[in-house]
């Protein structure tokens, strides 16, 4: 079993503001619906579950001490989450993969804070013992390709319509990786 080490720490943003990123924990069911609730609608589409769902934010909070999962917010000084971020390690045959998600509250994009969010969930994902990372986004979300490319991911591949936003629209998603070292 590979020994879980808390991501932890202050940073300063571009515009001068402070977040502490750390680790979920149980105690921020309240705090994590309320980010869910705090996020434009097709927002939601960018995550896997949905941050509206009573029944989803519990069974994120509970997994916490999950063995092949990880999760890391960005917390105010207040107590506000303002950014998401989790990686999974792939089950079976590619347990060496590492699925990542990352969302930012509106209010904190072009911070630089997608970026601290970014590099914590790399480095949680490689003491997960993955040696691939891989990140699905939609293809209009240059900012977030932008992020992860200056992390040495790369496009692998995309896929056409794949996604569907709250008003029947379909996106194409783009999936980047990169290789990590354990």
């Amino acid at each position: 079993m590979v020994q879980r080490i808390e991501a932890e720490g202050s940073v300063a943003l571009k515009d001068g503001r402070h977040v502490t990123i750390r680790n979920l924990q149980e105690s921020d069911r309240v705090a994590l619906a309320t980010f869910g609730q705090s996020l434009p609608r097709n927002d939601i589409l960018y995550l896997e579950d949905d941050f509206t769902h009573p029944e989803i934010i519990s069974r994120l909070a509970n997994a916490s001490h999950a063995e092949n999962w990880r999760q890391i917010v960005a917390v105010t000084d207040d107590g506000e989450f303002v950014g998401y971020t989790a990686a999974m390690r792939m089950p079976g045959w590619s347990n060496h993969v590492a699925n990542i998600r990352l969302i930012v509250q509106p209010d904190y994009r072009r911070s630089g804070l997608g970026m601290h969010l970014a590099q914590a969930i790399v480095e949680a994902a490689r003491e997960l013992g993955a040696t691939k990372v891989t990140v699905d986004m939609l293809a209009a979300l240059t900012a977030g390709q932008a992020i992860f490319s200056r992390l040495g991911f790369a496009v692998e591949g995309q896929l056409a319509r794949h996604a569907i936003d709250r008003d029947g629209n379909l996106h194409d998603i783009v999936i980047m990786s990169a290789f990590v070292r354990v």
